[in-house]
């Protein structure tokens, strides 16, 4: 109830804000999940092994740090409110296009472009809703911002439900729809109050002032965030493939336990991204990683559909219950002239860092027999510990003030 009631609190522009930064951030990450659940159809059709298919998940993830500095700068400079109608419609419009993708290296091409656009979104559609609401249910929102991410995944698990019909470029082609988007978000959102006051803080600051003065923090958050994108792709990119070429599921089978785990993640990322407002980011952080420890053994190493899909609701409590505090954290930690790049920045450079991730699982599992729940397994309990304990030893700054006078 207390929930409902912070939510009421919110204004009009407040709720519109962070409904469009909310569905920004799942319809992209709809758009990228859309392909998680094809890489054995694609890898079918340019006969290839899955590994070669993952490289475009590897690729997608490598350049969205380019894409958080070259959007989150246009956001410093023109408003957060524009660019991310941009933003919006370029990922739509090059997901859309790899569905027609007639081989393996234009599809990887079109899929890493559709990264460098992924890249801006989640940036500063998180600096326009926290900029935008009180600080007492920054945690609450922040959850609910990022379990758009987990909604997305679940919109892609439904989506799946129609691969045996539309096959793979069909299934692609409803990436398209996040387009629609910006019809909302030109009609209801206004412009960050805090972007408008601190317009000219930001010009005297100029863009590295900020990550020079604050050097330590940018390697310490980098570090923090390919922890945690290792955790998210670690535990999520090729759950899909396992469930299929591990176990032989149905697509049906394989969409109802995916959509087990995106309930868990919505569930834990509100849990904990609420629970980081009275105990703190980092208590929060690291209680929800610690969790996925028991779980890991029920979430890879069960042979049933419902064990399995009882693992997968599990594991995502604690994945996306850590993930649920990222976005106040970071713009919290964030220096004020630097808010609209530097959480996108060191989140999508630990992307940078982590986007291998997908290829040297895939590598690691067929080098053991096509054992994916061992290479799940590996990936979630060596990233919980060190994400746990990164955490513990880092800095915070809950509640802080976001306003142009406190820029300047």
């Amino acid at each position: 109830m207390a929930i409902l009631s912070d939510l009421k609190s919110l204004t009009t522009t407040q709720r519109s804000a962070l409904t469009a930064s909310f569905l920004g951030w799942a319809l992209d990450a709809f758009d990228f999940f859309l392909l998680t659940f094809v890489l054995v159809d694609i890898a079918k059709e340019f006969q290839v092994e899955v590994d070669k298919v993952a490289q475009a998940l590897f690729l997608t993830l490598a350049v969205r740090p380019l894409g958080a500095i070259v959007f989150g700068l246009l956001a410093d400079r023109f408003g957060r409110k524009p660019i991310l109608q941009i933003d919006v419609l370029l990922y739509s419009a090059l997901a859309f296009a790899s569905a027609f993708s007639p081989n393996l290296t234009t599809l990887l091409i079109l899929r890493m472009a559709f990264g460098f656009a992924m890249g801006g979104e989640w940036g500063v559609g998180a600096s326009l809703t926290l900029e935008s609401v009180p600080v007492k249910v920054r945690g609450l929102v922040s959850g609910l911002l990022q379990e758009g991410y987990a909604v997305g995944a679940l919109l892609g698990a439904l989506a799946n439900l129609a691969l045996p019909h539309v096959g793979w470029r069909g299934l692609l082609m409803f990436s398209a729809l996040p387009a629609l988007l910006v019809l909302y978000i030109r009609r209801n959102v206004e412009e960050s109050p805090a972007w408008v006051e601190g317009e000219a803080a930001r010009k005297e600051a100029g863009v590295l002032r900020p990550l020079l003065k604050h050097w330590k923090l940018v390697i310490y958050a980098v570090v923090l965030m390919t922890v945690f994108n290792s955790f998210s792709h670690g535990t999520q990119d090729l759950f899909p493939t396992f469930l299929k070429k591990q176990h032989h599921f149905a697509p049906a089978t394989v969409t109802m336990i995916s959509i087990a785990g995106n309930l868990g993640a919505i569930l834990g990322g509100i849990v904990f991204g609420t629970l980081s407002q009275s105990i703190g980011r980092r208590r929060a952080i690291m209680l929800a990683a610690l969790f996925a420890l028991p779980v890991i053994p029920l979430w890879a190493f069960s042979a049933t559909p419902l064990l399995l899909g009882m693992g997968a609701f599990l594991i995502q409590i604690s994945v996306q219950g850590a993930w649920g505090v990222v976005p106040v954290h970071l713009n919290e930690l964030s220096p004020d002239t630097a808010r609209g790049y530097f959480p996108g920045l060191v989140y999508q450079l630990g992307n940078l860092l982590a986007s291998y991730n997908g290829v040297w699982q895939a590598k690691l599992a067929q080098s053991r027999g096509d054992n994916y729940g061992f290479a799940l397994a590996v990936v979630a309990g060596g990233v919980a510990l060190l994400l746990a304990l990164l955490a513990m030893f880092g800095p915070e700054a809950r509640g802080k003030a976001f306003s142009g006078a406190d820029a300047a």
